[in-house]
This record gives structure tokens, sequence and C-alpha cells, in this order.
């Protein structure tokens, strides 16, 4: 599929996004191996969390049910004048889930291969979950997850005691289960993925586990393990977990503030005004309104209430009078990992250069982002380069041409966002990518006044 971007558009009004990706991975592993009766509200529709869904049924035949509940929930989104949106209205949630858990002793052996599509997340946090049952699961991806480095994450399973294989460090997965023992491990690489593995597995070994991280990352799973009221020791770098069996919750999703950020950034280059209801509110996950201050974007963020230890509120971005460049050190880059491919989109049409330095993780997510960024940008007329780890744009805007996503949901999406200002007609193809994670993005996006449409 591709989207064709005419010039022109104003972004604004009032929109929800779908359910955090991050949370929603976290909260769904946490409703299968808890014991008792959980519900879960909000879910993303995304193919990320439906491959998590999945390998659970897999694994917890006997109480993780298939999504029952009240059908999907529309895009909720204030239509403005002049959508040009000719697509289908994609849902952004998943009916709710209810699982009646009967804690982690009810995992089975599966039985194939657990097919966690394109989400490192999914397989990632489940190696976690298996390491220390009796059991065997092979994890297996597609394409791109099977490029993905895993030794980050068999290493220190293997320290605490769990069987775990992979292919020349990546996927297939094999992980066969024993009885664990905690671990001191430090992060070579700041991962939030690496740090909820093993927070997952130390739930269920023998005395405490520590991870220790170079520079802070989102902290979704030790905020759900205190809500839950494990015993969780959180400072500076470092967190701690001993064994714990924790009760069934409920909860809601909040919305993806990743996923809120592309419609913050279409909306800012198009000098207009946007809320953004209901979202997640993070402190580390968002860094990246740090980042758009220092260009020249202000952005009101009111936190409404909590769920399961995660703050909930408004966002609101003000029109911007000028957008100008700015530079994202090495020690901020881990902080806006999700964000630096529309923060660079932003970037592409501001005055003066922009850098974005050590962002070799980049490199080994969906997609090279750094490659794919820089030759997106150029293609529609924008200048950007990569030297070692860092991305460079200049800054100046696009005068419009013909992007690819490389099959990579935040390309794409961020590759649109960076045509809405451009000079001449865009065109980005690639665009069915956005189900991973915003299904009903080019909708919402056209509602809001974007003039972008989808073709075959």
């Amino acid at each position: 599929m591709r989207a064709l971007v005419q010039p022109g558009s104003k972004v604004s009004g009032e929109a929800r996004v779908p359910g955090d990706k991050s949370i929603a991975h976290r909260w769904a592993i946490l409703a299968a191996t808890a014991r008792g009766r959980s519900e879960l509200r909000g879910l993303p529709a995304s193919l990320d969390v439906e491959a998590t869904l999945r390998c659970l049924r897999s694994l917890f035949p006997g109480t993780f049910p298939h999504l029952e509940g009240e059908g999907s929930v529309p895009a909720q989104i204030l239509e403005g004048e002049g959508s040009t949106w000719n697509g289908p209205r994609e849902p952004l949630e998943m009916p709710h889930l209810v699982v009646e858990g009967e804690g982690r002793a009810a995992i089975e052996d599966p039985r194939g291969p657990l097919d966690c599509a394109n989400s490192g997340t999914t397989m990632r946090l489940l190696a976690g979950v298996i390491a220390s049952r009796p059991i065997r699961a092979v994890l297996v991806g597609d394409e791109s997850l099977s490029r993905r480095p895993m030794e980050r994450v068999a290493e220190p399973l293997r320290r605490m005691g769990a069987r775990v294989t992979t292919t020349a460090g990546c996927p297939p997965l094999v992980v066969e289960g024993a009885p664990l023992r905690g671990i001191h491990h430090r992060t070579e690489v700041p991962s939030a993925q690496v740090k909820g593995c093993l927070l997952l597995a130390g739930l269920d070994a023998e005395g405490p586990t520590t991870v220790e991280e170079p520079a802070p990352t989102r902290d979704h799973t030790e905020r759900a393990l205190a809500a839950l009221g494990a015993p969780v020791e959180i400072a500076p770098g470092r967190v701690r977990v001993s064994r714990f069996q924790h009760e069934g919750f409920a909860a809601a999703v909040p919305g993806d503030v990743s996923a809120a950020a592309f419609l913050i950034a279409a909306a800012a280059l198009s000098r207009s005004e946007l809320l953004v209801r209901e979202v997640g509110l993070n402190p580390s996950r968002t860094r990246f309104l740090e980042v758009l201050r220092r260009m020249g974007i202000a952005t009101e963020a009111a936190v409404r209430g909590l769920e399961l230890g995660e703050p909930v509120g408004d966002l609101r971005v003000l029109p911007a009078d000028r957008v100008v460049g700015t530079e994202v050190p090495p020690d901020e880059l881990p902080l806006v990992i999700d964000e630096v491919p529309v923060l660079a989109a932003v970037a592409a049409h501001a005055e003066g250069a922009s850098a974005f330095r050590g962002g070799g993780e980049l490199r080994v997510k969906e997609s090279d982002r750094l490659e794919g960024l820089a030759e997106g940008l150029r293609g529609l007329g924008a200048d950007a380069a990569v030297q070692g780890d860092d991305l460079l744009v200049a800054g100046g805007g696009a005068v419009g041409g013909r992007a690819d996503a490389r099959a990579d949901h935040r390309l794409a999406m961020a590759l649109v966002v960076a045509g809405l200002p451009a000079r001449g007609p865009c065109e980005v193809t690639g665009v069915e990518a956005v189900r991973v994670s915003f299904p009903g993005f080019l909708g919402v996006l056209s509602a809001l006044g974007a003039r972008v449409e989808e073709e075959p």
C-alpha cells in the first residue's frame, strides 16, 4: 500500500490514540501469570500486541481466553472539514480482555513454535516468563525479527540457570526452563526489553535479581510490579526484584504517547493546535517533548490520574511560530529511541541543522532506521545523511518525491508526517506497516485535516 500526500495540510483538533503497546505487552503477560481474575481495557489493535496474545494463548491454554466483550471501538476523533481519507476506518482498540489466572504454574508446553511475528518485545519478555518453568519453547519471528539480537537476553538467562540457545545470536530463540537463581546484571546497551525480561524471570527466582543500566530506559515493568505489590526496589540506574506471585488486577491501557508524537508533529508542522486525550504521560516516555521544546514547539501536559502506576492525562501542542534545529546527544537518545523517526521528520522542516548522535541501536530495530530515515527523507526532497551512528538532518524543508518505509511502522508514519509540509506531492510506499502499532493512523490523520490518501 502507498500513501499519497498533497501539499496544504492543516492538522488540528482533538484525537485519541491506540493504547500504549509497550504497556499492553507487559500487562497482558502479567494478567496471564496472575492468580485470580484480571480485566484489561484499551488494548491496542496492533499486530505486535496480537502476537503477544497469540503466544500467551499457546502457553496458557487453560486460562487465557480469546478476546471477548464489547467489540472493537472505532477511532475516536473529531472529524474536521477537508478530510480526504478514502480508506477504511480501522479500529484503534481490541475488545476488553478477561483472564481467570492460575498463576505461573498454569503454563504449559506449547504445541508448536511461538510466533512473535515482528515483535521483539514479545520474544524477549516471554523468554523471561518461560525461563523458570519446566517447559521448552521455541520462539520465532518474521524476517525482520529473525535478524535482531537475542544474546542480550539469552546470556543473563543462562546465568540464572535456564537453558537458552540462539542462532548466531538471533532467533529462533529456544528456552528450556529450569529453577532460577537471582543475579546481578549490568546491561551493555540500554534496553527496557532486556530489563523487563530479567525482572519477569526474577519474580520466580531464588534470591533477588538486580538489573543495572548505563542509561535510563522506560520503566513500565517496574511500575506495574510495584503497583501489584511486588518487592521492587527502584533506584537511579538500578532495579531489584525478588520472588513474588501477584494477584489479578483491572486496568485500562493509556493511550500510546509514542503514537501521539506523530500527530503532535503533524500539527506542529502545520502551525496548528492539537489535543490528545487520555494518553500515557510516563516521564520515561516523554523526553521527546523536551526535544520539541528546544525546536520551538510548546506542549502542555495535564495528568488526570494513574492506571497501574502509569500517569494518564491530556497532551496539547500549541501553534509554533518557527521550528529550529537541535542536537540530541548520545546520553539523551535512548530516552527518545522510538521518537527519533518523527523528530527527524520535524527536523527536515526546521530552520537550521539537527543531529541525532549515537544511534547505533536504531540499526537493529524493525529496520536499519538510521539508513532508512536518511534515504526516506532524501527521497522526499529533504537533506539528510548518516555519519557513523549519527543521523544528520540539514533542515530547510522538502520539495516532494517518493520514499519507501522498508516495512517499518515508525518509518512509515514519520515519512508521511515529513511529507505533509512538503512543497510538492509526496508518495510513501509500504504504509501497511503502520498496522504494527497504529492501524488507524492514516484515517485519524486525514480526519484531523491532513491531505492524505491510501492506494494499493
